[in-house]
């Protein structure tokens, strides 16, 4: 199989670029990446020599582009977005042109080529969830924030196509994903580096916000299932039953790494943050047989361990350029002076 891979570049696109070439022997992956800032080379080392690789830089939105490497491979899977919700606080626009007009370009390439797709979508999309229900695939999709309603309009696009023009689509919603190669402004890789700085952890609200913690290698498998045997038009949910509130992640860490819990900031929260995701993946599991493999504390610790041993990678983020520093005084440097900080030391009661 013939794979093109957008957003091959970032976090779980890089990860499902190299299952499939470990996996698949037969198979070649043509990546297609704009190189924005969560774009990293970098995360493509390990496969630059492999003549089965080919990487492509450009954008998702450039129908000409799309066009010719649709028109060669024999599926897509699209990665490519831009998934801060931070950052869609701050600036929709880059949403809207990435996860939704960038969408409907794939599927009409898709269309006309008689392709399959798989669009990776978010939790997101279905909102706020109450406490002991768990969102199923039928569910209705309320998002609160920028970046949940441009991934839910890609959606609509996708169900649109399939519906009015039989393409081949499928989506797939993923619970909160961490592991190696995140992109430093969300959360876990956040702390983790704050922390092994000795900076402030920036806690939004009183902490207890509940996300379902799920292994990037996990959720690459998923998707690769998904690819493969999925029924055209359907979604699936990809969860891990692994429900945490973010400050017992936040002190599971710090205790990983034997730093001390006065290097956590409780901050005044962001607009509209959802409370709590949950989901409802028995679909995946009882018709594709896929299940994750890994435990709470082994996708947390393995996360954690990446970093620590590979601070060469986040350093070159962090420290390389104005561009995350840029965004963290804008994010966080407010809130940590409304919390009483100085942003160098910090102490709790």
């Amino acid at each position: 199989m013939k794979i093109l891979v957008t957003g091959g570049a970032g976090f779980i696109g890089s990860m499902f670029v190299r299952l499939v070439l470990d996996r698949y022997s037969d198979d070649s992956v043509t990546t297609l990446d704009l190189l924005t800032y969560a774009g990293n080379p970098a995360n493509l080392l390990d496969v630059q020599g492999d003549p089965r690789h080919r990487f492509v830089h450009g954008d998702i939105a450039d129908a000409a582009l799309v066009d010719e490497l649709v028109a060669e491979s024999d599926a897509i899977v699209n990665f490519a977005a831009e998934t801060h919700v931070d950052r869609s606080l701050l600036d929709p626009s880059a949403f809207i042109r990435s996860n939704v007009h960038g969408v409907y370009v794939l599927l009409d390439a898709a269309r006309r080529h008689g392709r399959r797709m798989v669009q990776v979508s978010t939790d997101e999309v279905y909102g706020d969830i109450p406490e002991g229900s768990f969102s199923k695939e039928v569910d209705a999709l309320l998002p609160r924030s920028p970046y949940a309603a441009a991934k839910a309009g890609g959606e609509l696009f996708c169900r649109s196509s399939f519906v009015s023009f039989n393409v081949d689509v499928l989506i797939t919603r993923g619970a909160n994903t961490i592991g190696p190669r995140q992109y430093p402004e969300k959360v876990v890789p956040l702390f983790v580096t704050n922390a092994l700085r000795g900076e402030p952890l920036p806690v939004y609200g009183d902490g207890l916000q509940v996300r379902d913690w799920l292994h990037v290698e996990d959720h690459a498998a998923a998707i690769n299932r998904v690819l493969r045997g999925g029924r055209a038009g359907e979604i699936y949910n990809i969860g891990a039953d692994n429900e945490r509130p973010n400050i017992e992640v936040v002190r599971a860490l710090l205790a990983h790494l034997d730093r001390p819990e006065s290097l956590i900031a409780f901050v005044p929260d962001r607009p509209g943050h959802d409370r709590r995701y949950a989901l409802d993946w028995r679909k995946i599991r009882d018709e594709l047989g896929w299940e994750p493999r890994r435990s709470f504390d082994r996708t947390l610790f393995d996360t954690i361990d990446w970093y620590v041993t590979n601070d060469d990678w986040w350093r070159a983020i962090r420290d390389g350029s104005d561009t995350f520093s840029n965004y963290y005084q804008r994010q966080y440097g407010w809130r940590l002076a409304a919390a009483g900080r100085d942003g160098e030391t910090v102490t709790t009661s």
